[in-house]
């Protein structure tokens, strides 16, 4: 069947070249067919990115990232993009806000520098101080707290934080929260042992607005230092079962109370790579999250609230990168897309809602012709077509290089841009609920949006739900 798929593949490719493939590859919604029409000659997209300069700033070649959120007040999306010494705020026009330099708590690798990790902003952005405008907040090298007015810049508040534990140099990671049921009130941070393979093992969550009086003792609503959190970045929140409160995420489920619900049981000198939460079982109650394991079984983990629902692998394969979403609208509950850990010719696998495999195949097949042999990376979850199936954005590894759009159940490449991509982000920023794929190089931003209808325009936007706005101001590398 493989080779049939091929040999017509290059048939299409013959009669078909350029612009006409892509316009059939956007146009049709079987991705079968879509498969054999792209094949391997997909021609660059002609969708001209809207470009927003950064210079003088431009990405260290790790650390920083970027997120969106308003921050001037008019309803609309700007960007905050972050690296090391400094963080700026661009508006949703592209017109530079402001700029700050200061020694901002952005890292690389997790495991040897600390949190947030390879590619996190490392910033939070909330009203908190319940005045109708957005802040961002965020932690320096020194150890304090910054945070500073949303559309100026401006310093409101520095405080300086209590210290972590013996064991860690400083508090590393920060996440908005709601432990206590009365909306983003609260602080979560998390910091990293400062010797050996850095772990984010120690967690202490304070009532913010008493921590910004000064008063950190009575804001310290709980704290941890045995979290079994994430070998490659910082810990995550989501409201799983819909009480209005918040648990953190990682190997561990800990409640808004601090106290740990279960763990998930990673085999012995193993870790967890990621960690992504979505509706997957939606015949159970509340959100489901799922985390992928490197060393020992490979296996890729469900769990809820309630404990794992499920775990599997596929040939014992690391897992190592996954997107989760309504790839097969024909199947109750989302599929999981796991990338593989290979070099070069990845071999990506996919799970159905009940962890059972339902496809695999070699990203070399596949991608189109001129695409790096090392396949994929930052792949994300998009909403492009406005239609129900979803499919997944990903930028060249290893290298600053082209973006695509792929149908994760067959690897059919649909869209390709032209870039050199240093970072990507997924995000509805125009506001028509569908997302746009924002491209991060070296002096630019460059935002592309889908200009064909939405053929479901009354959809209410991504960014009110809310672990969908929590992942996108808390993703790094491995958990877009």
């Amino acid at each position: 069947m493989k080779l049939f798929r091929r040999h017509r593949r290059r048939a299409w490719a013959s009669i078909l070249t350029g612009p006409a493939i892509l316009v059939i590859a956007l146009l049709v919604a079987d991705a079968r067919l879509v498969y054999i029409l792209t094949g391997v000659n997909l021609a660059h997209a002609q969708i001209a990115p809207k470009a927003i300069d950064l210079s003088p700033l431009g990405p260290d070649a790790r650390t920083g990232g970027l997120v969106s959120a308003d921050l001037d007040g008019d309803q609309r999306k700007d960007f905050i993009v972050t690296g090391a010494g400094y963080l700026a705020a661009l508006g949703a026009s592209g017109e530079r806000l402001w700029v700050r330099e200061v020694d901002l708590q952005v890292t690389s690798k997790a495991e040897d520098d600390g949190l947030p990790g390879l590619h996190a902003p490392g910033v939070q952005i909330a009203d908190s101080d319940r005045d109708g405008a957005n802040e961002v907040l965020f932690l320096t090298r020194s150890g304090s707290l910054f945070v500073v007015d949303g559309a100026s810049g401006a310093l409101q508040q520095k405080v300086k934080l209590p210290p972590p534990p013996a064991e860690a140099e400083r508090w590393e990671h920060l996440v908005i929260a709601d432990f206590r049921g009365s909306g983003d009130r609260d602080l979560l941070l998390q910091a990293t042992n400062e010797e050996g393979y850095r772990m984010g093992r120690f967690l202490a969550a304070y009532a913010l607005e008493r921590l910004l009086w000064g008063d950190a003792e009575a804001a310290l609503l709980w704290a941890r230092d045995d979290f079994l959190a994430l070998a490659h970045g910082g810990a995550r929140i989501a409201d799983l079962d819909g009480d209005g409160r918040h648990e953190v995420l990682g190997g561990d489920l800990i409640g808004p109370d601090g106290k740990r619900r279960f763990r998930v049981p990673v085999g012995s000198g193993a870790h967890l790579d990621s960690l992504f939460v979505a509706d997957v079982r939606p015949d159970l109650p509340g959100l489901e999250v799922v985390t992928l394991e490197e060393g020992a079984g490979e296996r890729v983990f469900l769990y809820n609230q309630e404990g794992v629902v499920w775990e599997a692998d596929f040939k014992r394969q690391e897992p190592q990168n996954a997107v989760i979403g309504d790839f097969d609208p024909d199947r109750p509950g989302l599929e999981i897309w796991c990338r593989s850990r290979y070099d070069h010719d990845q071999r990506p696998f996919v799970f159905d809602a009940r962890g059972q495999r339902i496809a695999d195949y070699e990203m070399s097949e596949v991608a189109p012709k001129g695409w790096t042999v090392s396949g994929v990376e930052e792949i994300s979850l998009i909403d492009w077509t406005g239609r129900q199936k979803q499919l997944a954005a990903a930028k060249e590894r290893h290298t600053a290089g082209d973006v695509a759009i792929f149908d994760p159940m067959t690897g059919a490449f649909l869209l390709r841009l032209d870039e050199e991509a240093g970072r990507l982000y997924v995000a509805d920023v125009t506001g028509d609920w569908r997302e746009e794929i924002i491209i991060w190089r070296d002096g630019q931003l460059r935002v592309y949006e889908n200009p064909a209808p939405n053929p479901r325009p009354d959809q209410p936007r991504l960014w009110q739900i809310d672990h969908y706005r929590r992942s996108k101001i808390t993703w790094n590398y491995y958990s877009p």
